[in-house]
């Protein structure tokens, strides 16, 4: 059982990624959404037709997507079956929280993994249906990582 269903690169332009992407891999694409969290508004996409996605995300400066340095690989999503027992589980491995979007209602984090030079996603099951709904309508829903604390 796998519960990995996206990368996500974080990026100056979505509009030129995206055109890239397409050209180079011939990549097909769903319609940015322009969203905020908390004091950042940043624009998101995915790739259409499915997981494994792509994910693009555009955020400004000193945000969790800040690209002002350049485009970059960011982070692996995972679908989780309980984001704070994940997170503890990762912190107890060594793998830091980066960044929760819990603080701001939103059931992810992202952990600091060192060893690819990357952020892990852990993303609550329970936004699964919405996510299909958005970015891939009449998609199969996708198993999780079992995070439920055991007795």
């Amino acid at each position: 059982m796998t519960a990995f269903y996206h990368v996500c690169f974080v990026v100056p332009d979505i509009e030129q990624a995206m055109q890239d992407l397409r050209r180079a891999a011939g990549a097909e694409w769903s319609e940015p959404v322009s969203d905020r969290l908390g004091e950042w508004d940043f624009r998101i996409v995915f790739t259409a037709g499915g997981p494994p996605f792509i994910e693009l995300i555009e955020g400004p400066s000193d945000s969790p997507w800040d690209a002002s340095k350049g485009a970059r690989f960011d982070h692996i999503g995972f679908w989780t079956s309980d984001v704070r027992h994940g997170s503890q589980r990762l912190e107890e491995e060594g793998m830091p929280v980066d960044f929760s979007g819990c603080l701001y209602g939103r059931p992810f984090a992202y952990h600091q993994m060192d060893s690819i030079g990357a952020r892990i996603e852990l993303v609550d099951v329970g936004r699964q249906a919405s996510f299909l709904n958005r970015w891939h309508p009449g998609g199969k829903p996708m198993p999780a990582i079992d995070e439920t604390p055991r007795s």
